[in-house]
Formats: structure tokens, C-alpha cells, sequence
């Protein structure tokens, strides 16, 4: 060993300061000498023994292999030393440059050795500030990791006397006792430094670690100051539904593009911060977002804004943990203290004790990437911070706040792993949704200093829909900005990509082109051409993308790679050169993991080789792939359409002609039920191109001279009758991608027409009406689908539209399940449009009810009118229905359920809602849902409980016993109650339950204008119970229909004698079908009729003769009346009893206007 150069143990990450790989465990280095301390009590008895070979004491101590990090030379006490002379030099070791260089922490003591020759002329000093040279020497914000007793070298010691003792130290017992890695790391080791001190050195280890940033590459001296590039990101509050169920950039497309206001958007910083109208702590935070939308940028934010001392100061530590590296240690045993103290060196020495005092926040970042498998519901509960067990159940405890409860906990996950973590354990939900428009703009104002560049980029990106919608991941603007730079720059200016597959082709030459530009000087004839050694490595690339495209894997290992042929010396060429295609990460154990920069370039590698199979004619990859079974399952496709490819080996050979195989794959990728193959078969219709196959030349293989319009025309009749509506809008996607522009043009021309309502739409031309609605930035007001003039699978193709207006019709469409998670995943959109909607006509079954109910159930559902007259509701259809409303009762105002004569107790579902305080409805109906007994009570009890807001109120139909009336009335009653319309027609009301209805709407007369008791049969003594109300000075009745209510003349004296004392309000009276009534009771309606604001009168089938036409004509002609129509339908009346009748209506000082007779 050469003694002149310190022994040094380089730790290989350099982006974890002070973390090394170490003998005794990862991340643990030792801070003792490498030999026995002649300062130690161990040595006070023994003389010290020089050889060159270590003594066995010492082979005992530190055990075969292991290292000492001790001072940063030999020391002259040890035996190696005895027959060398000293070497001084003022020049540092190239290994010291290279471990000061990249910020390793030193092991060494905390001064200068005066072993070491920076000592030789100078004595030393004493002092509780380190020196400047001690600074210089260790580079800015490194901090030594001393030994951990007091050196008699510092100046803590210079007052104290050393103490010897038989007894061995705790550290050289912890040496010596053979004990785990984790009980050495664990926090029974007190250290005397001050508490405050460890916690400096690591805001310092975190600052160095974040500090810098790489976009879309590790590639050394390339990175960027963070704060340089960070561009603020859109957070909100809540998560969008459909995130869980969609391909994440079908996500973008779906949501309408509006700008999100200030006020509802939430600084990274801020994430812990309750809004104003937010009540108590928030303990664990769990934010969602696609891929490549800012997760890991926002926690690298916080994490450094709270090392350099700008935010969040009330945090004692922010402990980062990365699901990527824990996975490396799922199968170990570790208790939270040694897990803490295993990623974050500079916390190991922190005491047990103080774990609980400080206030910790733990950012677990990726849990997407998680191989762990929480279980939240039978993980064993683990308390103390001490307790060893596996990292998956300690997880599961800090999260359900079992473990250190005072710890708040980060979570951040791509949408669909977001719902492992139980609901009852979050306490704030929030998205990062990337860039909005103005932070598009910044972002490229920033990283390009020339505004006529970035303007240009800027302008081109929003004049294509596609790029400006994947602009909102900043990975794509990202990959845009270089694509971008490199053809608005270069001297062979070409097109502009316009598509997304333009866009990536491009790109895949230009990081080709930098590789070149690195390794080999570039290729004058064709700078763009890929050479064949980058041929076959992007194709091994495309097979491992597709291979794990299918298996839903995003990340990989060094097995994986060579699985598919890759070398790891290529791929690491690939991952620091070529980076923006192929990352490589260096966990913490060393172990490399590889992924894809973006979801959208491994789907597009992936695309490049399903294409190249298919030119060279590989059948047997592109046959395997449209008739694998297994996947087909993995991804929830149709089974039975996936065995109708399985063909004949002759019929295989047909299917890969151009327009068969893209058609294929297209119904393929229909069938999925998340759309994991939407991104990939638009690249696939993208790649069929001959401007993209000139531009990534021999990597497509053989090139082919084939028509792209065939495949065009599969497109635009495909069908998709079991096809989820989304989906579908991918057809019109890879029209766009193959550049059939016709569709597009067409549905602009037809929303500019002024009778578009008569040109007929085919089903393609829905799909891409449904998707230029959905994301218009203007929201609909109205989405009618009867009005368009389609069939109706383009009426099921415009369903997506529902997504981006305020009210939908949608009824007698033939609903399906998959037609009501559209509508679902509109009402839990983030913002929800949608106010009223309008299912009626529907025959939707339990679990498309089950389904809708999850939407009307999200607090982002502002739904204020909902009709599902007639749709066969069943009771566990109403059970789901009244759950979800419960859950969210504050903004519907209007219910109807009318015709769902389910006859059970389903509407009882109803009264947790109708009873909630928040619950605002304010019209309800219940018409011929023939509600059993149970039911209307308990509808009746809900009213009771909160009468406030209802103001409309129709159970017709229901055969309403005197008992259910007695607790409807007084609801009623109550002055609480504000009913202004009440319909109880044929409701079987008996005389009891007339009377007990009379006698509340007496009590609380002032609200109700409309009465509607039709088919009851009231009779005399009915009428006359009613006529107690209806006199009353303060009834406001307006309209009063008692139709079939076995009315006769003695009823209608009755009627007559309460409607003269209280004249002034009722305008509409039905008395149709009461063939008692006859001459007589007419002549007692005429007394009202001379002085009464009535302006309608039906007396249809009530018996009337020429008489009656009489008493008409003399009550009508009084200056008094104001009555506009008459209807004496169905009476015996011929033309000359009605003839003086008809005269009134032409003469203008008689103000009826309207005569209705049938000739007999």
C-alpha cells in the first residue's frame, strides 16, 4: 500500500453524501481508528506490537475483509508504519480530490491528523470552530463523521483527563459483540454531539443531493441548479375519478381543457397548509399524477426548500424514502429507527428517545413502483420505533398512524396504485395535473434565452391539439423543447412534427445524432440515419418496452434486459449518453434499475418493433400478439373477439397486409378496459407512414411501398357497438396519426353549420364531434343526443361529450353499464359541469345504478337535477341511489323517480338523505312507484325531519294508508315546512285521511299553490274537509285539480262557499270526469265564477246539459270574470248550446278566449 495517498473508502453514489458502501452493512462506516486507540482504556496494559501482518485482536475486531475508515493516512502508531519513512507532500492524492470532489464524507477525525503532512509546520490549535483550512479541505456544507468518543486531539478534550477503565467502551463492544447491522445502527447508541449538530448535517446531505436537477439525463456535467428550471405545477385538491381507469394520457384528453383558478391550486410547499375552510391537522397526504407529471419535482421542491431554511421550518427532519430503493430491502428485517438511520447516515446517531419529540415528515415517493404489497386490514400493529419487522408492515403502521403518530407521511403515486392506500388514513387528497397553458409558456421562456425560438416552439405547440394536450406532463416538454431546438436550429430545416408519432420519431434521431456526436464523428451523407449497432440496440430497447408493455411493467432489471438480448455494457452506453430514452438509476444498494424516461417512449419503442416484426415478416411475434390469450385476460379484453384472430395459418398470412394487421391491432386494443394499447396502436398507424419510415430509416426495417388508405377506411367503419365510447375516440386518434384530416374538417364545417341538426353524422364522425366537445375550452350548455340525426351507436359514441356541459339528455338511449361510467366519471370530474341530467327511459340494471351512484357520491359532483323516470329501479337500485345522495346531499334540488313501480321498500333508501340538514331538495317525485307502506313512512319521516327546503312533492300512485297520511300531514303542518306543490292523485285517500291532510294544510296554509288530489274519491264529506283550507284567508292555492273524485252538487256548494270567502288567488280549477256534478253543481260554480280571478275551468264528462251552458254564459259575461278557457269536452251538448258561448269568445269585452267542445 502506498502511504503517501489516503486510504480512502469512496462510497459510489454521489448522490447520497457521506453514504458508502461498507463491510459492515450498506451505509454504515465505521468512525473508530483502524487500530487500537493507545488513548483507549483497552491499551493502557498492553505494549503495542508492530508486523506487518494485523494482530488477531485486530482480525477479531473489524472481521475479514472490513476496512477501517480512520484517519486519512497511515497512522505512525500502527505496526505497517514502523519501517517507512514518513512522506509529507502539499499536493492531495488524486483519490482525496476525487472523494472531497464528490462530497464524501470523511470518517477521519474532526481536525487535521498531525500524522498527516498538511501538519508538519504548524502546531496545532485548539478551538470550537473548525478552521478555514479544515473548511477548504472539505469542501462546502461537508461534514466529517468524527470518531465517536472524544478525541484527545480536538479541544473538547484539552480540559479533561483521559479515563481508563477495565471495562471496554460501548463502541468497542458494539465492535466486538457480533451483533446485525441493525442493532448497531440501532439508536441505544447515544452520541454526544449535540442533536442539533446531526441534524444540520443532514439539511446539508439533502441540499447537496437536491440541489441539482437532470432532464431526461444522468449524464455527468450535465445537470442543471433546480431553482434554475423548476417551473411552478398545478395541485388541486381532490382526484379525478376516471384517472383509475384510463390510459394516462387518455386522462389529459379527456379532461375538458379549462383553466384551473388560483384559488383552488396548492404549492408544493403548501401541501401540509389547511385551506381557509378547512378544519384540523393534516397528518398524511397522498398525492396522485400520470406519469411524468411533476410527482418526484414537487418532492424534490419541498425537500430542498426545507434544507436551504425557506419553507416549512417547523419540520424537525424530512426523511425522504424512495418505494424504488425499498424494494431492493423488502425481504429484510428493520425497525423504523434503523430503516431511518439505513437511508440517512447522517441520523444514525440520533437517540431513540428523540424520534417521538421531533416532528418528522416521511415523503415515500412512487408507490406505483412499490413491490411491497401493503396490507392495511391483517398487518400485525407495530408502536415502537425500536421493533424490528418487515418493511412492509412498518409502512403499513406509519401510515395508519400505529408508528410514531406524530410523523406526518407524503405519498405520491401514479393514479391507479392510489388506491391502495385506505381512504380513512388520508387526510388530504391532491393531483398534480403538470403544466396548465401559462406554465406551458414559462417553461419554454425559461429554458430557452431566445424569445423568437421560444415563441416559435410556443406558437407550433398550440396550433396542434395533441402536442399542446401532452404538453401539460413537463416530461413532454421536455422531449418537444428538444425536438423542437434541434429542428428549428439545425441547417436542413425540415417540417415541423405535428403529430405525436412525428414528434418521437424525431426524437429517437436526435439523442441517435448526440450519441454520434459523442462516440463517432457524425455520418455527413445522412446525420439522421441510425448506424446498425444503434439499430440493434433501440430494437433490443423495443422488445423489452413491448414485451413489459403487455405485462404492465415500467421498470427493469439487469435480468430483464438480458432477457431480451441486452447487454448491460449497452445499456449502460444507452443510460449516460443516450439517457432520454433509457434512464438508469443506481439505488442505494448499488443495484441498478432501469425505465423509461416516459409511459409514452417505452409505448413508443415498443410500437417501432411490433413494426419492424411486421415488415421483415417476424409473424411469429405479430401473430403471438393478436392472439394472446393470457394478456388478453391480464388486460380484461374480449375473449371471444380475441379467438376470432385466431386463424388458419393461410388466414395469419392475409392478416399482415398493411390495412389487416393495423386492424388487427386496433381491435386488440379496443377491448381493453384500461386502453394500456391506445398510445401504442396510435404509434403503430403513425409508423405506417412513409415520411416516418424515411426518417428512422433501417430501424423499420424493410421499407414497403403500401396504400395507407384502406387502413383508413377500417377506421372509419369500424365497429364498436361493445366498445366503450372512450375507446372508440382512439379511432379517430390514429386517424390523426396516419394524417386523414377529412374526419376533423368535416365536424368543424358541421359546428359552423346553421341546420346541423339535419346532417346526417356516421359513427367515426361521432367520435370526433364527442372528443372536439369534451375539450372545447367552452362548456355546452346542452348535450341533446336525440337531436342529432345518427344511429345509435354514433348517439353511444357522443356520450363523452357529457363530460364537458351542463346539462345531458340523454334519455330513452338504450343505456349500457359502460355508457354509465361516462356519465360516472363526469360527475366525479374535478371540475364537474354537469348540473342537470337526464336519464329517463333507461332500463338500467342494479350495477349500472351501482356505478352512477359512485359518481352522484363524489364531493365534485354539482349535480342539481337528476330525472330517472322509468327506468326499472329496482331496491337495491334505490339502496345504492339513497347511499350515495347521503354521502352527498348539499347540491341536489331536483329527484325524479317517477314510474319505477319496483313495489317493495327500495324508496325507504330515500329518508337517510331526505332527513340530512344538509340535504337542499327541493322537488321530489315519486309518482307510480307504488311505494309499500314501510317505504312512504319512512319518505314521510325524512320530509318530517327536514321540511325546509322542500317545495314540490308528487306521490301519485301510491296507495297511501290513513296511517301514512298521519305522518305525512304533520310533516306538513310544521311551519317549518315551505311545500308550494303537492300531488297525491290516486292515492286511495280514505275520509280519515282527507280529513287529517285538511287539517295540516289548514294549520300551515300560506305556501301550497298547486293541489292535485285527482282520483281520490273525496266525495261530499272529502270536499267538505278541504273546504276548511281552502277558505282560509291565508290559502294562496292557485291551482286545484280534483278530477274522478266522485264529486256531486252537494260537493260543489260545498267548493263554491270556501272558493267566495277566499276569491283572490286560484286561477285553474279541473273538475273533468265528476258526472254527478251536472246542472246544479255548475250553478253553484257560477256564483264564484261572476267575481273570481279564474282563468281556467275543465268540466270535462261531468254530466252537463244546455242548462249549464246558461248559467256559463250569464257568470262569464259579468265584468268580474277573467276567465280564458272553458273545456266542456265529453259533455251532451249540441252546436246551438254552446253557440252564445262561442259568440263570447270574439267579442273583446269578454275575456274568454278558449272554448273546448266535442259535436254530438
Amino acid at each position: 500500500m502506498d502511504q503517501s495517498k489516503p486510504d480512502l473508502d469512496v462510497g459510489s453514489d454521489p448522490g447520497l453524501p457521506g453514504f458508502r458502501k461498507h463491510p459492515l452493512g450498506p451505509g454504515v462506516h465505521s468512525s473508530s481508528s483502524s487500530c487500537v486507540s493507545m488513548r483507549s482504556d483497552q491499551s493502557k496494559d498492553k505494549n503495542p506490537y508492530f508486523s506487518h501482518e494485523p494482530s488477531d485482536e485486530t482480525k477479531h475486531q473489524f472481521g475479514p475483509g472490513v476496512r477501517s475508515s480512520s484517519s486519512s493516512c497511515v497512522s505512525m502508531r500502527s505496526d505497517q508504519s514502523k519501517d517507512k519513512n514518513p512522506y509529507f507532500s502539499h499536493e492531495s492524492s488524486d483519490e482525496t480530490k476525487h472523494c472531497l470532489k464528490h462530497g464524501v464524507l470523511s470518517s477521519s477525525s474532526s481536525c487535521v491528523s498531525m500524522t498527516s503532512d498538511q501538519s508538519k509546520d504548524k502546531n496545532p490549535y485548539f478551538s470550537r470552530e473548525p478552521s478555514d483550512e479544515t473548511k477548504h479541505q472539505f469542501g462546502p456544507g461537508v461534514r466529517s463523521s468524527s470518531s465517536s468518543c472524544v478525541s484527545m486531539r480536538s479541544d473538547q478534550s484539552k480540559d479533561k483527563n483521559p479515563y481508563f477503565s477495565h471495562e471496554p467502551s460501548d463502541e468497542t463492544e458494539m465492535k466486538n459483540s457480533g451483533r446485525s447491522v441493525e442493532e448497531q445502527l440501532s439508536g441505544d447508541i447515544i452520541n454526544p454531539c449535540c442533536v442539533e449538530e446531526l441534524l444540520q448535517e443532514h439539511h446539508t446531505n439533502l441540499k447537496s443531493r437536491y440541489k441539482h436537477v437532470s432532464e431526461g439525463t444522468e449524464e455527468a456535467g450535465r445537470e442543471t441548479l433546480f431553482n434554475l428550471v423548476y417551473t411552478e405545477l398545478n395541485i388541486t385538491e381532490g382526484l379525478r375519478d376516471e384517472v383509475n381507469t384510463q390510459h394516462e394520457v387518455k386522462q389529459l384528453e379527456i379532461a375538458p381543457i379549462s383553466a384551473i383558478s388560483d384559488d383552488t391550486s396548492i404549492r408544493c410547499q403548501d401541501v401540509f397548509k389547511a385551506l381557509p375552510d378547512q378544519h384540523g391537522s393534516i397528518r398524511l397526504v397522498l398525492t396522485s399524477g400520470v406519469a411524468g407529471a411533476g410527482k418526484s419535482f414537487s418532492v424534490q421542491k419541498f425537500t430542498l426548500d426545507w434544507a436551504e431554511g425557506l419553507e416549512n421550518q417547523d419540520i424537525s427532519a424530512v426523511v425522504p424514502l424512495s418505494f424504488r430503493e425499498m424494494n431492493l430491502i423488502k425481504e429484510e428485517q428493520h425497525s423504523l429507527l434503523t430503516l431511518i438511520q439505513l437511508f440517512h447516515p447522517a441520523l444514525q446517531k440520533i437517540p431513540t428517545e428523540k424520534l417521538a419529540a421531533f416532528k418528522l415528515l416521511f415523503i415515500f415517493d412512487g408507490l406505483d413502483e412499490s413491490r411491497l404489497s401493503l396490507d392495511f386490514k391483517n398487518s400485525p400493529v407495530v408502536s415502537d420505533v425500536s421493533q424490528k419487522s418487515s418493511v412492509k408492515v412498518l409502512l403499513t403502521n406509519l401510515i395508519q398512524g400505529h408508528l410514531l403518530p406524530s410523523a406526518l407521511v407524503w405519498i405520491t403515486s401514479r393514479p391507479a396504485a392510489a388506491s391502495q392506500i385506505p381512504p380513512s388514513c388520508v387526510d388530504r387528497l391532491t393531483e398534480i395535473r403538470g403544466f396548465n397553458d401559462a406554465q406551458k409558456d414559462e417553461y419554454f421562456r425559461k429554458r430557452f434565452t431566445n424569445k423568437e425560438l421560444s415563441n416559435k416552439m410556443i406558437s407550433h405547440i398550440k396550433s396542434s391539439r395533441s402536442l399542446c394536450i401532452m404538453c401539460e406532463v413537463p416530461v413532454f416538454c421536455w422531449i418537444t423543447a428538444v425536438v423542437l431546438e434541434n429542428v428549428l436550429t439545425t441547417k436542413r430545416k425540415g417540417k415541423l412534427p405535428t403529430t405525436l408519432t412525428d414528434m418521437y420519431s424525431h426524437f429517437l434521431m436526435v439523442q441517435t445524432k448526440r450519441k454520434m456526436n459523442k462516440y463517432q464523428k457524425e455520418n455527413e451523407t445522412c446525420p439522421q440515419s441510425a448506424t446498425e449497432a444503434d439499430r440493434e440496440v433501440f430494437l433490443k430497447l423495443g422488445k423489452l418496452a413491448f414485451e413489459h408493455l403487455e405485462k404492465g411493467n415500467i421498470m427493469f432489471y439487469q435480468e430483464d434486459l438480458q432477457q431480451c438480448g441486452l447487454d448491460v455494457t449497452e445499456a449502460s452506453v444507452y443510460s449516460g449518453v443516450c439517457t432520454e430514452i433509457f434512464r438508469r438509476e443506481n439505488g442505494i444498494f448499488q443495484k441498478s434499475i432501469y425505465s423509461f424516461i416516459h409511459l409514452s417512449v417505452q409505448e413508443f419503442l415498443a410500437a417501432v418493433y411490433m413494426f419492424h416484426c411486421y415488415s421483415n415478416g417476424k409473424t411469429e411475434v405479430t401473430d403471438n400478439f393478436l392472439t394472446n390469450e393470457e394478456n388478453s385476460k391480464t388486460f380484461g379484453l374480449n375473449i371471444s373477439r380475441t379467438n376470432a384472430l385466431n386463424a388458419s395459418k393461410d388466414d395469419k398470412k392475409k392478416l399482415l397486409t398493411l390495412d389487416k394487421f393495423l386492424r388487427g391491432v386496433m381491435e386488440k386494443s379496443l377491448q381493453s378496459e384500461t386502453g394500456h394499447l391506445d398510445l401504442f396502436v396510435r404509434f403503430l398507424h403513425g409508423l405506417s407512414l412513409e415520411s416516418n419510415q424515411k426518417l428512422l430509416g433501417s430501424l423499420l426495417g424493410k421499407s414497403r411501398k403500401t396504400s395507407t388508405q384502406k387502413a383508413i377506411s377500417n377506421l372509419r367503419k369500424m365497429n364498436t357497438d361493445d366498445i366503450s365510447p372512450d375507446r372508440s375516440i382512439n379511432i379517430f386518434h390514429c386517424l390523426v396519426e396516419i394524417k386523414d384530416l377529412s374526419v376533423h374538417q368535416e365536424i368543424n364545417k358541421f359546428l359552423k353549420s346553421a341546420n346541423s341538426s339535419k346532417k346526417k353524422l356516421s359513427e367515426i364522425h361521432c367520435s370526433a364531434l364527442a372528443y372536439m366537445l369534451q375539450m372545447s375550452e367552452e362548456v355546452l350548455e346542452e348535450l341533446d343526443l336525440k337531436k342529432y340525426n345518427t344511429t345509435s351507436e354514433g348517439r353511444w359514441r357522443l356520450m363523452p361529450a357529457v363530460r364537458n356541459c351542463r346539462k345531458a339528455r340523454l334519455s330513452g338511449c338504450g343505456l349500457s353499464n359502460t355508457h354509465c361510467e361516462v356519465v360516472a366519471s363526469a360527475l366525479k370530474s374535478n371540475p364537474s359541469h354537469l348540473t342537470e341530467l337526464d336519464l329517463s327511459g333507461n332500463p338500467l340494471q342494479e350495477s349500472a345504478v351501482k356505478i352512477m351512484s359512485a359518481g352522484l357520491g363524489s364531493p365534485n359532483c354539482k349535480l342539481e337535477t337528476l330525472r330517472l323516470e322509468d327506468c326499472s329501479l329496482s331496491e337495491i337500485s334505490f339502496a345504492a341511489l339513497g347511499s350515495a345522495l347521503k354521502s352527498n346531499p348539499s347540491t341536489l334540488t331536483e329527484l325524479d323517480l317517477s314510474e319505477n313501480s319496483q313495489q317493495g321498500s327500495g324508496a325507504k333508501n330515500l329518508s337517510g338523505f331526505l332527513e340530512s340538514p344538509e340535504c337542499k331538495l327541493q322537488i321530489l317525485r315519486l309518482s307510480e312507484c307504488r311505494l309499500s307502506q314501510t317505504a312512504s313512512a319512512a319518505v314521510f319521516l325524512g320530509l318530517k325531519a327536514n321540511p325546509c327546503h322542500l317545495i314540490k312533492l308528487d306521490l301519485s300512485g301510491s296507495h297511501l294508508q290513513d296511517s301514512e297520511v298521519k305522518i305525512f300531514s304533520a310533516a306538513i303542518e310544521s311551519p317549518h315546512c315551505r311545500l308550494e306543490s303537492l300531488w297525491l292523485e290516486n292515492c286511495n285517500l280514505s275520509e280519515i285521511g282527507c280529513a287529517a291532510l285538511s287539517s295540516a294544510l289548514e294549520s300551515n296554509p300560506s305556501h301550497l299553490t298547486e293541489l292535485m288530489l285527482s282520483g281520490n274519491m273525496l266525495q261530499v264529506s272529502g270536499m267538505k274537509s278541504l273546504s276548511g283550507f281552502l277558505k282560509n284567508p291565508k290559502c294562496k292555492l292557485q291551482i286545484l285539480r280534483l278530477n274522478d273524485c266522485g264529486l256531486s252538487s252537494i260537493s260543489c256548494t260545498a267548493l263554491s262557499s270556501a272558493l267566495r270567502s277566499n276569491p283572490s288567488h286560484l286561477i285553474e280549477l279541473n273538475l273533468c270526469n265528476n258526472s254527478n256534478i251536472q246542472n246544479s253543481g255548475v250553478k253553484q260554480l257560477c256564483g264564484f265564477l261572476r267575481s273570481s280571478r279564474l282563468e281556467t275551468l275543465r268540466l270535462l264528462n261531468c254530466g252537463l246539459s244546455r242548462n249549464s251552458c246558461f248559467s256559463l254564459e250569464s257568470a262569464l259575461k259579468s265584468s268580474s270574470s277573467n276567465l280564458i278557457e272553458l273545456d266542456l269536452s265529453g259533455n251532451k251538448l249540441l252546436h246551438s248550446d254552446v253557440k252564445q258561448l262561442f259568440i263570447l269568445t270574439t267579442k273583446s269585452e269578454y275575456k274568454l278566449r278558449i272554448l273546448r267542445w266535442e259535436w254530438l
